[in-house]
């Protein structure tokens, strides 16, 4: 039987994933002669040694300081010390603050008109319909990522009969992400039933397998999740069932070999580096949200391929690619 997984081996796990080189493209030439004169600083919800979502970001934040980028960061940051951390680092003359959570686009809202000379980037949706000239948002692609991962699902079903997501946090975003998933599935092979869990929770293992195993037993012989830790345990669930698993945010080959047909990467190492790239070339788009393509937000990785061959066929491969240019194009739009 496998053993529950913590964040601290998930981090071990998945570690690995975030030393391989990066498939997004590299800094420009105006980037990397950037002086550090340009101050950054990355504010994240959690360890930099998370396996995922505030591992990634770091990875950019490193990247920049190897561009010559002045970088900062402070992790774990909880909402109740949201305020002081922002105005510390603006206090502090940083020429851009980036919050990596959907937290901060009602706090840089409020506190960034107060700083008109900083610059402020939120990873997260625009909370309002307007916001500070000084704050930039960003839309990374969620649905048309889920959507993929739904299609390629179906795609890759031997049954034919059902798969399954297994969501994390309990909100809008996973949500969403769950139904974009079902009704990729559902129209990419008719017949086929997608099904789905949000289970409320990102760091638990245990809830993670308890949904996909549920699932499972319901017919689904695929199972792909958007929920770190939790995610990880609805992956050890599709394995000990002997079906196929799509991993989520890294590369997760390594979690289980046999059965992991591929990852979508989201390359949030990426984004830090061109919003750091854009206070360089004074490009920055404040009071706007950026809407990078799938093809820019996500990557369809597996180890050092795309996906597992002995689990993806070449005609499941090729179906699922002319749905990703459709995607990344904007012809096909998930409406959920």
């Amino acid at each position: 039987m496998m053993a529950d997984v913590s964040r601290r081996k998930f981090a071990k796990l998945v570690a690995g994933a975030l030393l391989l080189p990066a498939l997004a493209p590299m800094l420009s030439r105006k980037a990397m002669a950037a002086n550090n004169t340009i101050k950054i600083a990355l504010l994240l919800p959690g360890s930099v040694a998370d396996g995922g979502w505030s591992s990634l970001a770091y990875a950019g934040l490193q990247s920049l300081q190897k561009a010559g980028f002045s970088v900062a960061h402070s992790e774990s940051v909880s909402q109740a010390q949201m305020d002081q951390t922002i105005r510390g680092y603006a206090d502090d003359g940083y020429t851009l603050i980036i919050g990596h959570s959907f937290e901060y686009g009602s706090a840089f809202a409020e506190i960034a008109p107060e700083y008109p000379d900083t610059y402020f980037f939120a990873s997260t949706f625009k909370p309002g319909e307007k916001s500070p000239d000084n704050v930039e948002y960003v839309n990374l692609a969620y649905l048309q990522g889920a959507y993929a991962a739904g299609a390629l699902a179906a795609l890759i079903s031997e049954k034919g009969k059902a798969v399954g997501f297994v969501g994390g946090g309990d909100n809008p975003t996973q949500q969403a992400m769950m139904r974009a998933f079902i009704q990729a599935a559902e129209k990419t092979r008719p017949g086929i039933k997608g099904m789905g869990v949000v289970t409320g929770d990102y760091d638990n293992a245990a809830k993670g397998r308890e949904a996909a195993t549920t699932m499972i037993g319901n017919g689904a012989d695929v199972i792909w999740h958007a929920a770190d830790v939790t995610g990880l345990g609805a992956m050890q669930g599709a394995a000990a069932a002997k079906v196929k698993a799509i991993g989520c945010y890294v590369d997760q080959r390594d979690v289980a070999p046999d059965y992991v047909a591929c990852s979508f990467r989201q390359n949030l190492d990426w984004m830090v580096e061109q919003v750091g790239e854009s206070m360089a070339n004074k490009t920055f788009k404040g009071g706007d949200e950026w809407h990078p393509t799938v093809g820019k937000a996500w990557s369809v990785v597996n180890g050092s391929e795309h996906y597992n061959a002995k689990l993806v066929s070449a005609s499941a491969w090729a179906s699922f690619q002319q749905i990703w240019q459709q995607l990344d194009s904007g012809a096909l739009k998930p409406v959920v």
